[in-house]
């Protein structure tokens, strides 16, 4: 089994889907990362519902995540 800090490693600069603990889905670029999965991600786009719309760029607080994907 793959660790997070690993899979987190082998994604910087790739497109990534994360689903939050609030419902909301992240899609965006991870720039990068650290110890705690705090994450930077680039080109951000949040669907919420029916809802989308751009961020640009965001840090994501690691504690709020619940699954990340490859896009």
């Amino acid at each position: 089994m793959a660790l997070p800090l690993d899979v987190l490693e082998k994604s910087v600069n790739q497109k990534l889907s994360l689903l939050l603990k609030d419902g909301r889905s992240i899609d965006g670029k991870l720039s990068g990362y650290d110890e705690y999965m705090n994450m930077v991600l680039v080109d951000v786009e949040e669907t919420h519902g029916e809802n989308k719309r751009r961020l640009g760029t965001i840090i994501l607080r690691g504690n709020n995540v619940v699954s990340i994907s490859l896009s």
